[in-house]
């Protein structure tokens, strides 16, 4: 037998005998466990990405302050809190239920984005253009897919707006179907035609930092799987 488990049956007979000397406040069976064996660790463990990810958004969010925000497929807690001081309207490809004041939910495809060109002031895609074209969510297979997604931000984004961006950076290549990894230089030259108002890293071990906020090129060149998190601003020519 798993230790983990011989553990989890000691604590549950110690428990029913602490419980003897207490008030009887909740049913208490053996038919009801429900055993987590991986969590007596010293250290909680998260998903730097999508930890990291959102928190540093909201706070570029915080700052601009804008009317109203429109995010295409970014994770769903992101769009729910920042729905709370900010009112989101989110777009996914696949249609999501949910129902909260300052938050709109509706369906919309990356390569044709509902939008008039130079309308959107306030707009966000984070951890989403890297599984454009990859069939991995039932999408058609393209390897230009990615390109035709970044095409349509850049196309609906208003002059002055703001774009926040997230990608995995490193060194590139397509991990098929997962996603795409790009480097510093792809993402800068595929966004030249923005300015880039902040670069930050979010480390793929949290133990080296978690995120670096303004970051380099050169500290994103000797990674090989980290996020690159851009905030862009779009020029008046």
């Amino acid at each position: 037998m798993d230790l983990k488990y011989i553990d989890f049956i000691c604590d549950y007979l110690n428990f029913k005998k602490l419980s003897r000397k207490s008030k009887q406040r909740f049913n208490f069976r053996w038919k009801d466990r429900y055993p987590c064996l991986n969590e007596k660790i010293p250290q909680h463990n998260i998903e730097p990405h999508y930890t990291y990810h959102p928190a540093w958004a909201a706070r570029i969010l915080s700052q601009v302050r804008p009317e109203i925000h429109i995010d295409i497929s970014s994770s769903l807690s992101f769009c729910t809190i920042v729905s709370a001081f900010i009112p989101v309207k989110f777009y996914e490809y696949r249609r999501v239920n949910l129902d909260l004041n300052n938050l709109s939910c509706e369906s919309a495809d990356l390569l044709n984005l509902p939008f008039e060109n130079d309308s959107v002031e306030s707009l966000s895609c984070m951890h989403v253009v890297e599984h454009i074209g990859l069939g991995r969510y039932g999408d058609i297979l393209d390897p230009d897919g990615d390109m035709k997604a970044i095409s349509e931000l850049k196309r609906v984004l208003a002059v002055g707006g703001s774009l926040i961006f997230a990608v995995p950076i490193g060194k590139s290549k397509i991990m098929f179907n997962a996603h795409r990894i790009y480097s510093y230089d792809q993402i800068a030259d595929y966004f030249a035609e923005l300015a880039l108002k902040e670069f930050s890293l979010i480390t793929e071990d949290n133990k080296k930092g978690g995120l670096i906020r303004h970051a380099t090129k050169e500290m994103a060149d000797q990674e090989v799987y980290w996020c690159g998190c851009f905030w862009f601003k779009k020029k008046s020519f």
